[in-house]
């Protein structure tokens, strides 16, 4: 072993998760600062149970962090699950020059 740690991954749920543009505009967001439901609804034209629905999403498969503060829930992107399962995925095809 390489010493990384090996979780299995669902790649179609990790996926469907990123294949949508809100979740990727959310992520985006989530990639310059920690924000709450509603700093996060201040760049769509959205409910924000609909925001919200998307974060569950994104939190279900770890992309996405909270954290409560009081009544707040505060969101950031999981930076290492992003590029560890695009990495793991990429590694699953082997190495190749582009």
């Amino acid at each position: 072993m390489d010493g990384k740690a090996h979780v299995k991954i669902d790649y179609c749920t990790f996926f469907k998760a990123v294949s949508d543009p809100t979740r990727v505009k959310i992520m985006a967001l989530l990639s310059e600062s920690e924000m709450n439901v509603s700093e996060i609804c201040e760049h769509f034209n959205m409910t924000q149970p609909s925001i919200s629905h998307h974060l569950n999403i994104l939190k279900n498969v770890k992309i996405v962090n909270s954290r409560k503060e009081g009544k707040e829930v505060f969101y950031s992107l999981n930076r290492c699950c992003v590029s560890g399962c695009c990495q793991d995925f990429m590694d699953n095809f082997g190495e190749e020059e582009c």
